[in-house]
């Protein structure tokens, strides 16, 4: 069995904001960007790799959730305890200056972990941690 990631999901609250960090903070291509009445989907990925996505979804959308799971998934998603995703860069130092320098809310800067990586993290408008890992 041969098997690919296709595409991950991460929620987004303000398209126009994840537009912003994705691709012009993370470099990252907007491959889709679909609207269906006051919900927005975009779909994102880094340009060398053309078969993998990020698909940012309004978590409104969400089929079968309660009013009150709603509120808990918003109130996670402002505490940033609800979607992560972890990337990889081949220079974290240069990658974490130039989030910096877009204004991006930093949670770590690059630190050695014990557990043998170099990472940072940093939050996206709506919430989501994105740990950034050193490339060996």
């Amino acid at each position: 069995m041969d098997l690919t990631i296709h595409s991950s999901f991460l929620p987004q609250t303000d398209p126009a904001a994840a537009i912003a960090f994705y691709r012009d903070a993370l470099g990252f291509e907007v491959r889709l960007d679909v609207g269906y009445g006051d919900l927005h989907w975009l779909t994102v990925g880094p340009p060398s790799q053309p078969s993998t996505a990020l698909v940012l979804y309004p978590p409104e959308a969400t089929p079968n959730l309660t009013d009150d799971e709603r509120r808990t998934v918003a109130e996670m998603m402002a505490k940033g305890t609800y979607g992560h995703v972890v990337l990889e860069s081949d220079d974290l130092e240069a990658t974490f200056a130039t989030l910096r320098a877009a204004g991006v809310e930093v949670v770590q800067a690059p630190t050695d972990q014990p557990y043998g990586v170099r990472d940072a993290t940093v939050r996206d408008p709506s919430g989501n941690l994105v740990r950034i890992n050193q490339r060996r």
